[in-house]
């Protein structure tokens, strides 16, 4: 424990918090334009051929985004907004996949 002085000499220095999504700088979401889209194979524990694309925000950086369990990939897409589509012919849980209400 640093005395009164220590204290006095140097003041303890804040821990700056890292953020988990850096590309948005501090925006919960951001436009971007697909720049491919593919499939790829999860990290170790997982398996299977998940859809991913490389998306340039408007911040000008590129990223890796998930098309709606993918560990280690930090961004996802939202379905229906802008120009992505959203899931044809779903009638459950709509809003999670951007699709609109079907006409009765």
């Amino acid at each position: 424990m640093p005395t009164i002085q220590q204290l006095i000499r140097s003041q303890r220095i804040k821990c700056e918090t890292k953020t988990k999504s850096p590309a948005l700088k501090a925006c919960p979401q951001r436009r971007g334009i697909c720049t491919r889209v593919y499939t790829t194979t999860p990290k170790k524990p997982n398996s299977a051929l998940r859809k991913v694309a490389r998306v340039r925000l408007t911040t000008g950086i590129e990223v890796t985004a998930y098309i709606p369990d993918l560990p280690g990939v930090r961004y996802h897409i939202v379905r229906g907004s802008l120009d992505t589509a959203g899931v044809k012919d779903r009638l459950q849980s709509r809003s999670k996949y951007g699709v609109k209400r079907p006409k009765s």
